[in-house]
């Protein structure tokens, strides 16, 4: 971390900031647009863009920035951007394709339209931080290629659950401990929560209420340990995870089966613990003198322990990720090759032909991870690609969904971009009913 702030204080003292474009001005946008403008030298964000404009808007004046220049062409970017006036707009290629912006933050949530920001972006050549861990989940790893060809970063965000877990899974590896167990940790899981349930919550929360259903009915962390499972090459023990309940992290080395773990390492969580909001790493060390340093230091007899952060600080943390990607051309966390883990879409309720999906955290479907393997084998939807499919026929509830039970939309980004990455890495796609 000294690391990154020096070289933002460098860029700092050169007059030179990392110049930002944001694209999404919600919760989280707004959230990480205040950490840059107020609190962090060396890093300037430039332009926002937001479907609404009064609300691009709204993310500066809640940081204290006035005098915000609507744009709506590249000449007006870039000389709004050279005479030092924040421009907002309601176009994000704007922002993609102005050469005065190093690194995009996409926080749209969306999974067709961020696809297209991270696209453009990388095209560009710039530098793509996400948040936006459906997108990741769903287009990850191919997104990663076309990075890395470009020769640009992109990773998803510090502060969200999968980059902290990468860190902490890095820390118990450079400690020489064997990670068995990246885990999460849940206060609630429904999948019958809807946005009429979760409406109240979101409101006074400031959210939208199908972002505050995803969290509640599992899709959100779904997507979460997918992301953390294609960094690591993690799998799943069992569709969805096992999810024990636990009152205390420090007791989560009782709730899995170790023989299992020592086999393959996976992703999971536990549900109602205490510290609540944070994440967990179970790591293997059965050397004797080990053992013996880590009893006097209190993490117990072993030979697996519990290592634990007990926070994440959402798009507060952010700007480090921006600045690690800029000035160290690192990722927090980005996928490591092939997919390992998909997020695969379930009925929420009885489903009827000719009814027309409503995505993620809406009111008919809800997501789960899968091991991609067997997600293959059995031809299943990723709750990624769910938006506006129209059903073939009749789905209980519960039962998973098939690229055979649904019509995709038409000419829909995501839908080209997932076979697209189905073929890149071998693997057979599914046949599908794409309109």
């Amino acid at each position: 971390m000294s690391t990154v702030l020096r070289a933002l204080e460098e860029r700092a003292a050169s007059g030179r900031p990392v110049r930002v474009g944001l694209v999404g001005a919600g919760f989280a946008g707004r959230g990480f647009a205040a950490r840059v403008l107020r609190r962090t030298p060396g890093m300037d964000l430039v332009a926002i863009a937001n479907r609404t404009i009064e609300t691009a808007e709204r993310a500066y004046l809640e940081a204290g920035i006035d005098g915000v220049e609507p744009v709506d062409t590249a000449a007006g970017l870039a000389a709004a951007i050279a005479a030092g006036r924040p421009a907002i707009t309601d176009d994000p290629t704007l922002l993609t394709g102005s050469p005065a912006i190093e690194v995009i933050v996409e926080a749209s949530g969306s999974v067709e339209f961020g696809a297209g920001v991270a696209t453009a972006a990388v095209a560009a050549g710039k530098h793509v931080v996400l948040i936006n861990a459906e997108l990741d989940s769903t287009l990850g790893p191919l997104l990663k290629v076309r990075a890395d060809a470009a020769g640009v970063v992109i990773t998803d965000m510090a502060g969200d659950q999968p980059a902290v877990l990468m860190d902490l899974i890095d820390e118990v590896r450079l400690l020489g401990f064997r990670p068995l167990l990246a885990g999460n940790i849940k206060s609630l899981l429904d999948h019958r929560r809807t946005p009429e349930t979760q409406r109240a919550f979101a409101e006074a929360a400031g959210q939208r209420p199908k972002m505050v259903t995803s969290f509640a009915d599992g899709s959100k962390i779904a997507a979460e340990m997918a992301v953390v499972a294609n960094a690591t090459g993690f799998g799943v023990a069992t569709r969805g995870m096992l999810g024990p309940r636990v009152d205390r992290v420090e007791r989560a080395v009782d709730a899995f089966d170790l023989d299992a773990l020592l086999e393959r390492p996976i992703v999971d969580y536990i549900l109602g613990a205490e510290p609540s909001f944070g994440v967990f790493v179970l790591g293997y060390e059965d050397d004797p003198l080990a053992r013996r340093y880590m009893k006097f230091y209190k993490m117990g007899d072993g030979p697996v322990y519990t290592f634990y952060r007990p926070f994440h600080l959402g798009p507060l943390e952010t700007v480090q990720t921006v600045a690690r990607a800029a000035l160290l051309h690192d990722a927090a966390i980005a996928p490591m090759g092939a997919p390992v883990a998909d997020v695969v879409a379930l009925a929420k309720r009885d489903l009827r032909a000719g009814e027309v999906l409503d995505g993620i955290g809406g009111f008919m479907a809800y997501g789960m991870i899968e091991n991609t393997a067997t997600a293959r084998v059995e031809g299943l939807l990723p709750m990624g690609l769910t938006d506006g499919a129209t059903l073939l026929g009749d789905v209980p509830m519960d039962q998973a969904l098939t690229f055979a039970d649904v019509r995709l939309p038409g000419d829909r980004l995501a839908s080209r971009l997932w076979f697209e990455q189905a073929e890149v890495f071998g693997a057979a796609a599914p046949p599908s009913g794409r309109g």
